[in-house]
């Protein structure tokens, strides 16, 4: 690896670095972040990545959604991965942590992305209220 290098992380490789399980596989995506980070080679996970770990870890593992928040916003602030560049899903992970339950981080995160792009969003949730330029159908 050098230091101009940049790896987007699936979210195989970020669920075994959080989990540790099945401890072979942990052990070899460590063992992957490790040289990256001797190296200065760049990590990233995306934010379909992020969402799909998200899910996986409260679904499959039976981690509360706050604390698969929490552990989230950790690993892409503390460590050698980040988010993609221009991401907001940092500040989503963070939003939906301190806020109320509803709207959810994936549909912070599709409004955030919409704002981005300078459109509002239009839901039949009702909880979507509470964002900026949402409009309920």
């Amino acid at each position: 690896m050098t230091r101009s290098e940049r790896f987007g992380l699936d979210t195989s490789v970020v669920l075994r670095l959080i989990v540790g399980e099945p401890e072979s596989l942990a052990l070899r995506a460590a063992q992957f972040v490790d040289e990256a980070a001797r190296t200065g080679a760049h990590l990233v996970a995306s934010n379909l990545v992020v969402c799909e770990t998200y899910f996986a870890l409260h679904a499959h593992y039976g981690v509360p959604k706050r604390k698969a928040l929490a552990v989230l916003v950790q690993m892409l602030t503390d460590g050698p991965v980040r988010a993609e560049a221009g991401s907001p899903i940092v500040e989503v992970l963070q939003a939906a942590l301190g806020g109320v339950q509803k709207p959810g981080f994936v549909d912070r995160l599709i409004h955030a992305e919409y704002l981005a792009g300078d459109a509002g969003m239009v839901s039949f949730e009702q909880a979507a209220r509470r964002l900026p330029r949402t409009r309920i159908l």
